[in-house]
């Protein structure tokens, strides 16, 4: 069944396949949001289902909590876990400090959280996500609904102090009507191209009145797996300046591939 996954999948899932082997019996488990997040849900899974792993999954977003459900992984709230073993995420772009952009599912704020309240985040990545420096992928900022044009005014003003290329900014759309959170909240994507100083752009960002969160992760990442087309993943670690290689077998896990739409 893998065979039929296009080289861009077969990498993401690599990717998540290598980093739920951090995930051990017991654990307490942030389980992020996107496509390849899914991946990672579907191969947690697996274990649950066949080697009869126990953990407890605190969900990104209710799209993710309604996959693990799903996939047979008891749904905790992060008030209930209160702490985290782990976080695994995907991420719209990283850099080789292993900071972040999120955001792009909308989900940015609850990842975040989640992410922080772990002891460690590892995030998986196909290897097109590697940037020399963030911004060329749209900077999600969550802001509340009112007043939110005025929000969005004060970013623009903001930005013409910050180092970036572009100041364009959009209000996210759902069809016709703003894209709503799951916490009810709207997202305006700044179109940067490129940032100078991400630590500065999100302390200052959240400073502006309205503004909920951005999607900069500075410093939150410790680990970072990297999936290839091939079944070859590279493991980066922050803390431990270590680089490590691996391999994953596509052949034994056909069972997270037979309940693909």
């Amino acid at each position: 069944m893998s065979a039929e996954l296009s080289p861009i999948d077969k990498a993401k899932f690599a990717a998540a396949k290598r980093a739920v082997q951090y995930v051990e019996d017991g654990m307490r488990v942030g389980l992020g949001t996107g496509s390849t997040a899914a991946w990672m849900v579907r191969c947690l899974g697996e274990m649950v289902r066949e080697e009869g792993l126990q953990i407890k999954g605190v969900p990104t977003s209710t799209r993710t909590a309604d996959l693990a459900r799903q996939m047979g992984i008891e749904v905790v709230t992060l008030d209930e876990a209160k702490w985290l073993d782990v976080t695994i995420d995907g991420a719209d772009e990283f850099d080789g400090q292993l900071n972040l952009i999120k955001g792009g599912g909308g989900a940015l704020l609850q990842e975040k959280i989640v992410a922080t309240a772990s002891d460690m985040m590892v995030v998986i990545a196909d290897a097109a996500k590697e940037v020399a420096q963030l911004g060329a992928f749209p900077l999600p900022v969550e802001v509340v609904p009112f007043g939110w044009q005025t929000t969005r005014a004060l970013i623009e003003e903001t930005l013409v102090g910050m180092d970036v290329l572009g100041r364009t900014t959009t209000l996210r759309l759902n069809g016709q009507k703003p894209f709503l959170t799951d916490e009810n909240n709207y997202i305006v994507d700044l179109h940067l191209n490129r940032i100078g100083d991400p630590r500065q752009l999100a302390l200052v960002l959240n400073q502006i009145p309205g503004v909920v969160e951005n999607g900069l992760f500075i410093d939150i990442c410790d680990v970072v797996v990297i999936g290839q087309g091939d079944g070859r993943v590279e493991v980066r670690d922050i803390n431990e300046g270590t680089i490590a290689h691996d391999q994953v077998d596509f052949g034994d896990s056909a069972n997270i591939f037979t309940d693909l739409d």
